[in-house]
């Protein structure tokens, strides 16, 4: 195991567990106030507990239970954070900017140039070598903080949305770079952009108001999503309830039919999602007779363009956010305007069911 954590932070209403394996690369989701920032803050060092215990590769980070106050301070760690902003020292070049965890670590002035040029190679900015950080884009800077940290040689690297100070055209730049050095390397990933968990990671958690609501594989956890937040975010439907018979039932006047292919797993009465995608909704103007064994009353919040399509954002009663996808063409036709009410149908075909 390379890394075990659990922790507590009343004051932030935070009390999360995360085990990784050594080689693992998580990401962490979750919205504004999640908890995402608390966790790594952490793990960092800079950010005391109000109880708990970690421990990185066999190494005691912290142990704070039972009135225990065993703490080893961050730089301690062999954990290295790369944050939003490169945040790189202003006096230094780029080279010794990179060749400054070394030097810490016990490097000697040559050990340590040659860790830089290494790094500074690999994430393909050594030709800004003696450059000082004003001198470099931000898509530059962020390379450099990259081959920072990875030149210290953390047992763990943690990454705080990376991407997102970058411009749209910049950030697949440094994706690749990403997902090529964090090949087998222990590393915790928060972002907002669902493309990061799909190429960075190989596990995905998801925070909610401070506890681990979901985690499991990428693939499993974006096709069977048990929150909103993770549907939202994979472009799904969610309606969660409880199973009986085939359908998921979240209230007296809202039962979703569906293709229950986990059925051997499924247990009557207990707490069970039905998904399905936007694409699978088609939506009438009135309550028609349909082929369809699912309809959802719905009042339109917005439409959103979306290449040829149109996304349609909807509301039930119950305070679900359903969304479906019609051509321009369908828009018009039907008049769809933000405040209409109108029927969302699916066939329960289309409609995945799963216990959560």
């Amino acid at each position: 195991m390379s890394l075990s954590v659990h922790a507590v932070v009343a004051q932030r209403h935070f009390e999360a567990a995360l085990d990784m394996d050594e080689g693992e690369r998580v990401a962490v989701l979750g919205h504004n106030g999640a908890g995402k920032s608390t966790l790594l803050s952490i793990l960092a060092g800079t950010l005391r507990p109000d109880s708990g215990r970690a421990v990185l590769n066999d190494e005691l980070l912290f142990d704070l239970d039972a009135g225990r106050r065993r703490w080893r301070p961050p730089h301690e760690r062999g954990i290295a954070l790369l944050a939003q902003d490169a945040l790189l020292f202003p006096h230094l070049s780029v080279r010794d900017n990179v060749a400054f965890g070394p030097r810490v670590g016990g490097a000697s002035s040559r050990q340590a140039a040659q860790r830089a040029q290494r790094w500074l190679d690999e994430v393909g900015v050594a030709e800004f070598a003696d450059r000082r950080p004003h001198e470099l884009s931000g898509g530059q800077a962020q390379r450099v903080a990259l081959a920072r940290a990875l030149a210290a040689e953390p047992k763990l690297l943690l990454l705080d949305e990376p991407m997102a100070a970058l411009d749209v055209s910049v950030a697949p730049i440094l994706r690749r770079v990403l997902r090529r050095v964090l090949e087998n390397r222990s590393a915790i990933i928060v972002t907002h952009d669902l493309l990061d968990a799909v190429l960075l990671a190989q596990r995905i958690i998801v925070l909610q108001d401070g506890r681990v609501a979901e985690s499991g594989p990428t693939e499993q956890v974006l096709q069977h999503p048990k929150t909103r937040f993770t549907a939202r975010i994979a472009g799904l439907n969610l309606v969660r309830g409880s199973y009986r018979s085939g359908c998921v039932v979240h209230s007296a006047d809202l039962w979703i039919e569906g293709n229950h292919q986990a059925a051997a797993e499924l247990v009557e009465s207990a707490p069970a999602a039905a998904v399905f995608s936007p694409s699978a909704v088609t939506i009438a103007v009135e309550d028609v007779h349909s082929s369809a064994r699912n309809r959802i009353a719905v009042t339109i919040a917005e439409l959103e363009p979306t290449g040829q399509m149109v996304r349609v954002r909807a509301d039930d009663h119950h305070g679900h956010h359903l969304s479906a996808d019609v051509t321009m063409r369908s828009v018009a036709e039907l008049d769809l305007y933000p405040g209409r009410t109108v029927i969302y149908s699916v066939k329960a075909a289309s409609v995945s069911i799963y216990p959560v």
